[in-house]
């Protein structure tokens, strides 16, 4: 009869181990930047980025699942130009007065061993969201050198047409696919 007693809290010991193995990161705003490149008239190839995002990522690595939740403040594009800055505001484009954020928000993310590679989700843009894969470039967890808190960075990219999130404006002059690059830290509260 002690047999099975002791083997059941055995196992809820093992089973609160792996439990405990995710781990949550907060996104650092300072050392976040979505970024996205298209080209412009066939001239060359622009790329523009996003100053202000936050979010949560959950990780278990042993485990081999995930969780991303990202926000991006629209209202912050930086082309450097701000005049520029505006139009990309407008109806047009990120239509911020009615849409400030875009989101994105994972659905599963896939690993290679104890390594993200992917990360499927849906991304949301003027109030459409699409299914969109992030492909991880890069994926890096330890201790921060300066905090010593525990962190994590990636690089990821991929690529969507503007034009199914409402924002097609001089579509084809100006390409309707745009590549989205993302360079993200994250430490642990």
């Amino acid at each position: 009869m002690k047999k099975p007693i002791a083997l059941f809290a055995l196992a809820t010991v093992f089973a609160s181990a792996a439990f405990a193995a995710a781990e949550t990161y907060v996104v650092d705003p300072n050392h976040t930047y979505p970024r996205f490149e298209y080209n412009h008239f066939g001239f060359s190839n622009q790329i523009q980025r996003f100053d202000k995002t936050s979010g949560t990522i959950v990780v278990d690595r042993a485990a081999k699942t995930g969780s991303v939740d990202i926000v991006i403040d629209a209202k912050s594009v930086d082309t450097g130009y701000p005049l520029f800055n505006e139009h990309l505001q407008g109806e047009d484009f990120f239509d911020t007065a009615k849409y400030p954020t875009i989101t994105f928000k994972s659905t599963a993310v896939r690993f290679d061993g104890d390594q993200p590679v992917a990360v499927d989700g849906s991304l949301t843009i003027k109030g459409i969201t699409r299914p969109v894969t992030l492909k991880v470039t890069s994926f890096q967890a330890m201790p921060h050198p300066i905090t010593k808190k525990e962190a994590i960075g990636a690089n990821a990219v991929a690529t969507v047409k503007r034009s199914e999130f409402n924002a097609g404006k001089y579509v084809p002059n100006v390409s309707d696919e745009v590549k989205l690059i993302i360079s993200l830290e994250a430490m642990q509260p």
